[in-house]
């Protein structure tokens, strides 16, 4: 097991990470307040590891939510749901909320336990590769409204993340694929070295090999923590975060949410950012192209989905919640392993690149 530790301001908290964890109870008990425990899980992942998690829970009141799977899910209603059960439990401030699935089940779960009675701890328990390497880490809790993604929720930090590398084993190669897009962000954005070795380690992550896995899962730990520790709000280098973003979230919500997993709109959104950032004349053609090609080497698209106008695509980018003063504001490269924020580029251009973007 290596731990990690996300050092903020005015608190803490550690990143386990290690095949084997779950059923270690002793790396979650430290960091539960009370006797009472909400698990938070989904259909899909609840057979598999529920009650190997809750077999390190026994001394505790251990009562659970499992949820349908999926991004269409993630809404009020569903975390209504958790509150509801919380409520019927009879859960006090006391209780801790355990995050047990993707993306989907921590966003939701972390923002039903920062507003269920003002605010209750919660522990982060990621079991895709998407979530271990970036949802999970950093506090950003929330769900989906129908005209745009994230747009309701909260800054809440967990307690701990524990990262059961093992669980990966069992993720269907869509899904890792997904998870991979993450991966690939922290190259792009801030480590140059570390998309070099993702260019010569594509084959054995796709191969699901454990020691190329676990690097990969660490190092973006690594960085989405420096990251966080820099600007736990968002006020500035954390943006850096969302390069494809404002392009793929967009083509989420243009496409029904679920469609398209958000890994693969991240992947055909940061092919995007790379190609406006070469418009532009700050990256080099070379550039764009290893890009193109370490996105596809991860099996995910590079191209905008066929059937969605450029029009609209720009329409949902305009309410991402990047934009301010009624300027768009995209995260693009200046170089590989280094981003920025600009609200310097042109709607005429962002549409030029969305009417002639290739579709698939």
């Amino acid at each position: 097991m290596q731990t990690l530790s996300v050092e903020l301001p005015e608190r803490q908290y550690p990143i386990h990470i290690g095949p084997g964890l779950l059923e270690r109870g002793e790396l979650l008990t430290p960091h539960i307040a009370g006797r009472q425990v909400m698990i938070v899980t989904n259909e899909t992942v609840a057979p598999r590891y529920l009650e190997r998690l809750k077999a390190g829970l026994a001394d505790y009141t251990v009562a659970e939510v499992i949820l349908p799977d999926g991004e269409a899910t993630k809404t009020l209603a569903s975390v209504e749901r958790i509150w509801d059960a919380l409520l019927a439990h009879g859960f006090n401030r006391r209780c801790t909320l355990i995050a047990l699935g993707g993306g989907v089940i921590g966003d939701m779960t972390g923002y039903a336990a920062a507003c269920y009675q003002r605010g209750v701890a919660f522990i982060q328990v990621p079991t895709t590769l998407l979530a271990q390497v970036d949802s999970s880490v950093g506090g950003k809790t929330g769900v989906n409204h129908p005209r745009g993604k994230n747009m309701i929720g909260a800054f809440w930090q967990p307690k701990v993340v524990i990262n059961d590398t093992a669980t990966l084993a069992t993720l269907p190669a869509r899904e890792l694929s997904a998870g991979l897009a993450e991966v690939i962000k922290y190259g792009l954005i801030r480590d140059e070295a570390f998309l070099g070795w993702l260019e010569t380690n594509m084959s054995r992550l796709r191969a699901l090999d454990d020691e190329a896995l676990s690097h990969a899962v660490r190092r973006s730990c690594e960085l989405k923590a420096e990251v966080v520790v820099a600007d736990e709000t968002e006020q500035g280098v954390r943006a850096h975060l969302n390069l494809g973003h404002t392009f793929g979230h967009a083509i989420e919500a243009a496409m029904g949410y679920g469609s398209w997993l958000h890994g693969e709109a991240v992947g055909a959104g940061m092919v995007m950012a790379a190609a406006l950032s070469a418009r532009l004349g700050w990256i080099s053609e070379t550039a764009l192209q290893r890009t193109e090609r370490i996105i596809a080497a991860a099996g995910l698209p590079r191209h905008a989905p066929a059937g969605v106008e450029a029009e609209r695509l720009l329409e949902l980018m305009r309410l991402d919640k990047k934009v301010l003063d009624d300027r768009l504001r995209l995260v693009l490269l200046q170089a590989l392993g280094r981003a920025c924020v600009t609200d310097e580029v042109a709607d005429t251009q962002v549409r030029e690149l969305l009417v002639g973007w290739p579709r698939q």
